[in-house]
């Protein structure tokens, strides 16, 4: 009898949905723990004799205890739906396929990941920050025309309480009713982001890419190696980073044990001095020995696995290969300052071009051991533009190789007083360049005039809205002028951007923590509508890459990046003219940037906006200062950088955009504007620098 009511008994395959760090495995063993279902946990992290497996053991897994007469947690990620498809197949008459959707914030995942300890996948400390977000940058939530019978959503401890509650009460005969369950609406965000001036978008909302990440696959599948991009690290990833390889243990054979114990003392000693910086030492062997006796003898000393940890990897290439972003990288050189030799410093010099070798002639021509420099690169550096390093630090260690000239002769007290003052000097040159980049100039108070030659500084009513931002630097700084008129001023600040010019950069490079004002991102680029928009459609492309400040950063190594941005560009454009097919588009950049971040303007040419004001506004984007995207394609490929016009022309006439009549004041002009129906000049005609939807 009990065999004919097990075998009634309909079985469940739940798809627990949620990054490293949601919770997923926790809420199986507090279901399992009490509940008078038979169920049957799925893990890949344990799955292969209690290492890693794949998802086609998962799969078998799953089908032999539905067989048994149990049913099924699925405890992966199942964050899009190519990982999700062949579990829901398991969903055949007698089983129904759920899915409990652990919608935690990142920010509460990734803390989790990084502070635990013995995870079953080895996903923790430093890198889990990576995943977790590289991760989340591909979920798709499940739909149930998936074939998902049931779907639950959890946005807080609470929700996932509730949950595993409804789940724990189920007995082997009970049900739940079908439908979808505590989803939230996309339109209802409530996070506030830290640049409120920026709009919120709610008619079109962006896209992310229906595949799978590498870092996904690869966290999923089980491969030792993890790549992210850098310019989606969350938390553990945002803050100033030194990578640094092993001083004196390769050429120079200093004893592993003794160095070891060295570089975490120094370490132990920096960290507190340094903020939220972090320390990364890297070494290009996964069998390194060095890595792994430092990565023991931190653990030891409870030293935070987030800001001090290992990394295997090609120092050059940690950005760009293993998803980790340094902005300052230590060099084990010579005495010399000099190219050659094998090694850290043969890498280094190779790829960052005669431009560090010329830097580092201004810095110092030779160095002592035990000693530093610290070198600014230029931004023609290679490793400035492909991996966003903007210093070398050069640093020399005791020689202990009886082989080589000038060795101590295995004279240890010397070799560890002589390597603790070169990780001193390393440190100290890391210190003072996360000191230096974190003095930002402030913005003078200047204000602009008009052409009728009004004052036009912000009114107290709008200074008002800025007020309640959660980014009290550049809330202060705007009580002093409008964002909007400043931005437009056209003036480039060369020797640093003050903070109220840092938020499209701050956007860029972070685009997590301003979910309400970002309509899409990936990889290499983040969509926000334009605060003040100069026509009805007005949004910006950003590059996410560092050192792309402006149109005059570019070179041809970032031609791919251009491209990408300029596709992205007609994609919004094609949006906005299916729901108004009469709209045309340019998409260009302004020759010099007032704000920092190199950004592509996709902008309709119907100037129609209240925020369209004066000369400046105007010929910044119908005078040759607005250089047309496919332009800057074609110069950067043909000769490597794109051509940026003067200033001056932002003083130029009026002129209608169409028809190119002249006019004495804004006012006239835009009315002009809304009547005119002459065609466009030809120059625009040309080479597509018009977005035109074709007419039927």
């Amino acid at each position: 009898m009990a065999e004919v009511e097990a075998e009634k008994a309909k079985k469940i395959v739940v798809l627990l949905i949620g990054p490293p760090g949601s919770g997923k495995s926790t809420f199986c063993d507090t279901v399992m723990r009490s509940s008078h279902r038979p169920w049957s946990r799925i893990c890949q992290d344990i799955i292969n004799n209690g290492k890693a497996g794949t998802k086609a053991q998962c799969l078998k897994m799953a089908t032999d205890s539905l067989r048994e007469g149990k049913s099924v947690f699925i405890d992966r990620c199942n964050l899009d739906r190519e990982q999700r498809s062949e579990f829901i197949k398991l969903g055949v008459p007698g089983v129904e396929v759920h899915a409990v959707v652990l919608e935690l914030p990142a920010q509460v995942c990734i803390s989790r990941s990084v502070k635990r300890t013995g995870h079953e996948g080895n996903l923790q400390g430093g890198r889990a920050a990576a995943v977790v977000n590289k991760m989340l940058q591909s979920k798709e939530l499940p739909k149930v025309n998936e074939g998902f019978s049931r779907i639950m959503f959890c946005y807080n401890d609470a929700d996932v309480e509730n949950a595993g509650n409804t789940y724990n009460k189920l007995g082997p005969m009970d049900t739940l009713p079908s439908g979808c369950f505590g989803e939230k609406k996309s339109d209802t965000k409530s996070q506030p982001g830290i640049m409120k001036f920026f709009k919120k978008v709610n008619a079109l909302p962006g896209s992310s890419s229906n595949e799978a990440t590498n870092a996904t696959r690869n966290y999923n599948e089980k491969t030792e190696n993890v790549r992210v991009s850098p310019a989606k690290l969350g938390s553990a990833d945002i803050v100033p980073t030194l990578a640094f390889p092993s001083i004196s243990t390769a050429d120079f054979q200093f004893d592993l044990e003794k160095a070891s114990d060295i570089i975490v003392e120094k370490a132990e000693e920096f960290l507190p001095k340094l903020g939220t910086a972090r320390l990364v030492l890297v070494d290009l062997s996964h069998g390194s020995k060095i890595l792994s006796l430092v990565k023991a003898k931190a653990a030891q000393k409870n030293i935070d696995s987030a800001r001090f940890f290992t990394f295997v990897g090609d120092i050059t290439k940690v950005r760009s290969e293993g998803g980790l972003h340094c902005n300052v990288i230590a060099n084990a050189t010579n005495w010399r300052l000099k190219p050659g030799g094998g090694g850290v410093n043969a890498a280094i010099f190779k790829a960052a071009g005669p431009d560090l070798e010329a830097a580092t002639r201004v810095r110092a021509n030779t160095l002592l051991p035990g000693k530093a420099v610290v070198v600014p690169l230029p931004s023609t550096c290679p490793l400035h533009n492909a991996e966003g390093i903007t210093h070398v630090i050069h640093v020399l260690g005791p020689n202990m190789n009886p082989n080589r000239p000038d060795n101590l002769n295995n004279d240890y007290t010397k070799g560890c007083k002589t390597l603790r003052g070169a990780y001193t000097s390393l440190f100290e040159g890391f210190l003072s360049v996360v000191q230096d980049q974190s003095k930002l100039p402030k913005r003078s108070n200047q204000t602009a005039l008009s052409d009728s030659g009004e004052d036009i500084k912000e009114d107290s009513e709008r200074n008002k809205k800025y007020k309640g931002s959660q980014d009290k630097a550049v809330t202060n700084n705007l009580e002093s002028g409008s964002l909007e008129d400043t931005r437009d001023s056209g003036k480039k600040m060369s020797k640093g951007w003050s903070t109220w010019a840092l938020a499209l950069h701050s956007i860029a490079m972070h685009p997590e923590r301003h979910e309400n004002v970002v309509l899409e991102f990936s990889d290499n680029i983040v969509v926000i509508n334009d605060q003040y928009p100069k026509a009805r459609k007005h949004v910006l492309v950003l590059a996410r890459q560092e050192s792309l400040d402006g149109l005059e950063d570019v070179r041809k190594e970032n031609l791919q990046l251009l491209q990408e941005m300029h596709n992205v560009g007609l994609k919004w454009v094609d949006r906005f003219q299916n729901e108004d097919a009469s709209l045309i588009f340019r998409l260009g950049y302004h020759s010099v940037p007032s704000m920092r971040q190199l950004h592509l303007h996709v902008i309709s040419q119907d100037f129609d906006s209240d925020s369209l004001k004066n000369k400046k506004h105007w010929n910044s984007f119908t005078s040759s200062f607005f250089r047309d995207s496919v332009d800057v394609l074609e110069e950067v490929k043909s000769q490597g950088k794109a051509n940026v016009a003067s200033e001056d022309l932002l003083k130029g006439e009026l002129r209608c955009n169409r028809c190119r009549s002249a006019h004495p004041n804004i006012p006239k002009l835009k009315s002009h504007v809304r009547s005119c129906r002459s065609q466009f000049p030809d120059h625009l005609l040309q080479n597509n620098r018009l977005v035109a939807r074709p007419e039927t």
